[in-house]
């Protein structure tokens, strides 16, 4: 039997893996700021004891005294945090392990590897449903792959089970902040719990799950791009299940974005209590998700856990390390557990509990490749490797613009926010999305997008309220788009007052080449660029 001091053992997650632990028979010490609540739940609890400590105030004395044989960190929450607690440890010997999910404190511990090799222990950061879950999962869904172009993870919390107030204050840190991501072949910016939109969560033979969820900031951001095969682009959305507080906290971020308020950590005296009051509403489901994309594969997996046991998940990997680390298996170092433990492991504790995990593959076919059929297969390889767009993608290159000289078309260019000419360096990303495409081109800095969608054997551009449908003529010297009909508003408009659109991809000295003419009648040129592209 092994001693554990579990830090915030008797919190949300922290009660929740300290009976884990007893369970398995071991001696946990809970550490926290309460005498009264830490011996209210020691109660009538075989092999508990409590003692009041914390991570920033006598947390090295309480250590001294308890010489545990594993150090477990459960309070949170860890962003701005420190690593004071591992730093102890490898100062007095004794295994660390917590269920950090702050980017920057995950990704940090490396720092600590050196040390923790010389005191020879283990010190792992990151056990819980991200990144140590969620690496798990991605990871499974992409042996076979070569690359792996996009992964999505996902996670919406029962309301009913949603967790305490170190939860609620990690989420209202990065609330409306920049967030750095890796998008496009590229490091690019979102902001936290924006980019609101709706998942489905399905299992066979159970009610569809549809939840809003927003853009969080964890770990995953960082680690699976540089893990994974192909340097996929990383996405992680969170939600609650209530859509009338993700529609709050969204609305709540623009402030800050907008740089009206430095941020929302003042709110959380407010904001924590009203979320108390709703915690009766909702029902007692939460999910998980795992999206993989690559070549022409899309796959999916799947949790959803019933009758409120969606709170012991995050536990779970900390409760696999823990009995590694305890029993040696675990080598010296520091390091995140993203790529420690596999999927398998975990199917031992999400059996017994009211939770059902599948995975599902579908094939994904290009909007390019669908819409020519077999026409696809003639195209010169650099044009075909441009068009296999799947989840995420981005290329580089330069490229030239000519803006046309009439007043008028100036002022068109500029509403429809098309670099001036000149000379630059070009970066396009492609994103796509339920089968449409979003192609975002970045003239050196000057930046505009579109959106493509399937019309039959066509293919329809889409530039705000304008819409153009093109035919596709295409060969082995490349592919042409010839303009057929267009609508504003949705309104069919007349192709005598429509714009002449000529463009053209082609392949040269190995390089995919482009070159885009836009013109209107009694205005002449509006718009002129050329140029070559690589996938980054």
């Amino acid at each position: 039997m092994s001693r554990i001091l579990v830090i915030g053992g008797y919190g949300g997650f922290g009660a929740r893996l300290t009976r884990r632990l007893l369970a398995a028979g071991h001696e946990v010490v809970v550490a926290g700021r309460s005498a009264e609540k830490g011996a209210a739940f020691c109660a009538g609890l075989t092999g508990c004891e409590a003692v009041v400590a914390d991570r920033t105030s006598g947390i090295g004395l309480t250590m001294a005294r308890v010489r545990p044989d594993l150090v477990v960190d459960a309070a949170g929450p860890f962003q701005g945090s420190g690593h004071t607690v591992p730093e102890a440890c490898i100062a007095m010997r004794i295994p660390y392990l917590d269920l950090a999910d702050a980017r920057g404190f995950v990704t940090g511990i490396a720092g600590l590897d050196e040390a923790a090799k010389t005191a020879g222990i283990a010190v792992i950061t990151g056990a819980s449903s991200e990144p140590a879950l969620s690496g798990a999962v991605a990871r499974k869904l992409a042996e076979g792959m070569d690359a792996v172009a996009q992964v999505e993870i996902v996670i919406s919390a029962s309301n009913r089970a949603v967790g305490g107030e170190s939860v609620a204050r990690a989420i209202l840190s990065y609330v409306g902040k920049p967030l750095r991501l890796w998008r496009g072949r590229r490091w690019a910016v979102g902001h936290g719990w924006q980019e609101l939109r709706r998942e489905r969560f399905k299992i066979e033979g159970q009610p569809v799950l549809r939840r809003w969820v927003a853009l969080a900031d964890v770990p995953a951001l960082d680690l699976l791009p540089a893990m994974l095969p192909g340097r996929p682009a990383v996405t992680f959305r969170a939600g609650t299940e209530l859509g009338f507080q993700m529609l709050a906290l969204w609305l709540a971020s623009w402030p800050v974005r907008w740089g009206w308020v430095t941020s929302l950590d003042r709110a959380a005296r407010w904001l924590i209590p009203l979320q108390r009051l709703t915690r009766r509403v909702g029902s007692d489901r939460s999910a998980m998700s795992v999206s993989l994309r690559g070549g022409r594969i899309e796959r999916r997996w799947t949790l959803v856990a019933s009758q409120g046991d969606g709170p012991e998940i995050p536990t779970f990997a900390a409760a696999i390390l823990a009995e590694e680390i305890l029993a040696g298996r675990v080598a010296p170092g520091a390091r995140d557990a993203a790529g420690l433990l596999t999927l398998d492991q975990f199917d031992p504790l999400f059996a017994p509990l009211a939770m059902r995990h599948e995975t599902r593959e579908r094939a994904a076919v290009p909007l390019y490749a669908r819409a020519l059929g077999a026409r696809f297969n003639l195209l010169p390889p650099a044009v075909c490797a441009m068009h296999e767009v799947n989840g995420d993608g981005g290329a580089a290159g330069e490229g030239g613009v000519k803006r046309g000289s009439h007043p008028l078309a100036r002022l068109i260019a500029a509403i429809m926010r098309f670099p001036p000419s000149g000379s630059y360096p070009l970066h396009v990303v492609f994103a796509e999305r339920s089968g449409k495409e979003r192609w975002t081109r970045d003239f050196g800095g000057h930046r505009f997008a579109s959106e493509l969608s399937q019309a039959g054997a066509r293919v329809a551009e889409r530039f705000g309220p304008l819409r153009f449908v093109f035919d596709l003529p295409a060969d082995a010297t490349g592919l042409r788009m010839e303009l057929r009909r267009w609508t504003a508003f949705g309104v069919p408009m007349p192709r005598a007052l429509g714009p002449r659109i000529a463009a053209r991809e082609w392949q040269e000295d190995g390089r995919f080449h482009f070159e885009v003419g836009v013109g209107l009648p009694w205005i002449g040129p509006v718009i002129h660029y050329a140029g070559w592209l690589s996938p980054s």
